[in-house]
């Protein structure tokens, strides 16, 4: 009875991880990278396991990270700078999610902005997510402030990580709000 009980508890601890494990490799095997990074988004970059940021993707290339494992694409950028309407083109692309942290100009570079991405980003745990701008400049700007919030990096070492996120010309804005 005993050996009965104990290879059920094994059986069941085998098919427990069996499940979980292979779950974990279903969601890896369904984000083909290779061709996220062939669909030419402007300024794509890969600066996390399962982050991609970038410039703004047209719709074409927003199907194509749909269709290429993406579940989350995040953007900066007020519908003011937008002739479409990027949530409602998402939204229509099987499971994928759409959200806004509307940045409008280098004003909104602030640490509160920056939190508000890094929650963001963190409720998705490990699913793929796009986060983009016009040209990534925005995304870098609040990487580099979230780098220096929540690791304490100098103001040096942010804003070299908000360049691998895309940083460019608000580099002047993080800046300044990493003195205040």
């Amino acid at each position: 009875m005993m050996k009965t009980i104990r290879r059920l508890a094994v059986m069941s601890v085998f098919a427990f991880l069996t499940i979980g494990c292979s779950s974990l490799a279903t969601t890896q095997n369904t984000l083909n990278v290779e061709a996220i990074q062939n669909s030419e988004i402007m300024n794509l970059n890969h600066p996390e396991a399962s982050v991609f940021s970038a410039g703004q993707p047209t719709q074409e290339q927003l199907t194509t990270l749909g269709n290429s494992g993406i579940k989350h694409v995040v953007s900066l950028r007020p519908a003011s700078e937008l002739d479409w309407n990027e949530q409602e083109y998402v939204e229509s692309i099987d499971g994928v999610t759409y959200h806004n942290i509307p940045i409008d100009g280098a004003g909104d570079i602030n640490p509160v902005n920056a939190a508000s991405l890094q929650s963001l980003l963190k409720s998705f745990g490990n699913e793929p997510v796009l986060v983009h701008c016009g040209s990534s400049n925005r995304v870098g700007a609040l990487a580099a402030i979230s780098e220096a919030q929540e690791n304490g990096a100098s103001t040096d070492a942010a804003v070299e990580e908000g360049k691998r996120w895309g940083l460019t010309r608000l580099e002047p804005a993080v800046r300044a709000a990493l003195s205040e």
